[in-house]
């Protein structure tokens, strides 16, 4: 098969010839369908988090399973899939006690002592990317790594809800627990803080303020959601979403990764009011904090994929998408081929897309 390999970061992603073996007894071989370009990975792709290289990329994806190892139940060939990343064990404490985003065994292996699936001509180890490697024609993971989908739900849209969709109504309505009529303020309307506008609104809150510098991004903001826009270029951030409210938001998101606009989110708060920050800030970066704002209540917390139970969350986000809850035809900005991938991550770091995704039939 073909997969997109990192060798080094700020380098081009190189297409190489990949091999998998047949699926372990509790692995699933996938053909992936489609796979997003996330943010997530660009920021590995430039060393701002550490992985091992060289590796295959890629983490939000889509496909149809292709074989089933010998102990898997949940799935069949035929069966379509959306992945995650959230891979779990089932037998931690966190696992056990209903929080598998938080697993403490993520690294699953697929047989006894093996760590690495995958197989190329090359003398050096091949890294696998979060337990998936979804930048490839096909996929070997662990069956705890996917969810099983309505098939009417088209494959280029289900990849979206495997980590940005997921990721940004998560942390709305899972993390922050958003209730009806709360105000709600959104850092960044890339595909993250549009799925968390959207999810704000199907949550029912009363006010959902959409921040950023793209006109166009806060256009689309508002079919998702959004009663209101801010442009930062206006003045300070902090101060527009104040004056709006009379004195801050119940809850604000930041979905950035930067430093300032962590601080932003949590100096818009009113009185008890949630600072989330979902965005990936650069490893080692510290954020700075006024500590007498803690005395009226306000709170600052992070969110891992949306504090996920991806197996009810994902069929559920499908629904809402059939129903026309969530819009996430607007959302796709480019279609690419596996060639086009570097192009894609360019135009992604040039902020002129929302989404792009490989599809790997074209």
């Amino acid at each position: 098969m073909k997969a997109a390999v990192l060798y080094e970061v700020n380098q081009p992603l190189v297409i190489e010839d990949v091999s998998l073996p047949k699926p372990g007894p509790r692995e699933v071989l996938i053909r992936t369908a489609v796979a997003g370009l996330c943010h997530s990975d660009l920021h590995f792709m430039e060393g701002l988090y550490p992985h091992p290289l060289p590796a295959v990329l890629g983490h939000e994806s889509a496909g149809i399973v292709e074989q089933v190892g010998s102990d898997v139940t949940y799935v069949k060939p035929g069966d379509h899939v959306v992945t995650c990343l959230s891979v779990f064990c089932g037998t931690c404490d966190n696992c056990t006690t209903g929080r598998t985003v938080l697993c403490t065994d993520t690294t699953v292996k697929m047989l006894p002592g093996a760590s690495n699936r995958m197989q190329w001509s090359k003398s050096e180890k091949l890294h696998q990317f979060l337990n998936l490697s979804s930048f490839a024609e096909q996929m070997l993971v662990h069956e705890n790594a996917i969810v099983k989908i309505r098939k009417e739900m088209p494959l280029d849209l289900a990849a979206l809800i495997g980590c940005g969709v997921i990721t940004g109504y998560g942390a709305v309505v899972n993390t922050a627990k958003v209730t009806a009529g709360e105000t709600v303020a959104v850092i960044g309307c890339g595909g993250v803080g549009m799925a968390a506008i959207n999810g704000a609104q199907i949550a029912g809150a009363g006010r959902i303020i959409a921040i950023d510098t793209n006109p166009a991004k806060l256009q689309l903001a508002t079919k998702l959601g959004a009663t209101d826009i801010i442009n930062p270029a206006d003045g300070d951030v902090v101060k527009q979403v104040r004056d709006l409210t009379n004195g801050g938001v119940h809850h604000s998101f930041e979905v950035l990764g930067r430093k300032e606009t962590a601080e932003q989110a949590f100096g818009m708060l009113a009185s008890g009011g949630t600072a989330t920050i979902v965005g990936m800030i650069p490893f080692g970066q510290k954020i700075e904090l006024h500590g007498f704002d803690f005395l009226r209540e306000r709170r600052i917390q992070g969110s891992s994929m949306g504090s996920n139970h991806f197996r009810v969350d994902m069929p559920r986000l499908v629904d809402f998408y059939l129903r026309g809850r969530l819009h996430l035809e607007d959302w796709i900005s480019a279609k690419l081929k596996l060639s086009e991938i570097n192009e894609g991550f360019a135009n992604m770091k040039a902020g002129k897309t929302l989404r792009s995704v490989i599809v790997f039939d074209s």
